[in-house]
């Protein structure tokens, strides 16, 4: 029942947005909850990638004095890995096109991110 619902947020999700390529919901220690990902996508390896991702932020958070991290961005010649807490324990990553419009995924990720928190 968890998982379907997990699933239905993150089918939503992409479905906001024709710039949103995929999404997933990863634990803070790398493991895959749910994912709506490209079938050439590695989940353990995407997992791991987030996670690592996320500790390094967290302490350039700190380190940095930024307070607690709540989200971070990653853009490349291809598009955008915007990761966000989904609650104390999971992360929601979305994946979007370099031309995507960021204010509106950014929107999109904090509300699914919202409903993720309340399901887990």
């Amino acid at each position: 029942m968890r998982d379907e619902m997990l699933l239905s947020i993150l089918n939503d999700l992409n479905g906001t947005s024709a710039d949103i390529e995929a999404s997933a919901v990863v634990s803070t220690d790398g493991l895959m909850i749910a994912s709506v990902l490209p079938a050439n996508m590695d989940e353990d390896r995407v997992g791991a990638m987030i996670a690592a991702m996320l500790t390094l932020g967290d302490r350039s958070a700190q380190e940095l004095d930024r307070g607690e991290l709540e989200q971070a961005l990653v853009k490349g010649s291809g598009g955008y890995i915007l990761m966000t807490y989904a609650g104390s324990d999971a992360v929601l990553s979305v994946l979007a096109k370099a031309q995507a419009k960021l204010g509106l995924i950014f929107l999109d990720a904090k509300r699914a991110a919202s409903s993720i928190a309340k399901v887990l």
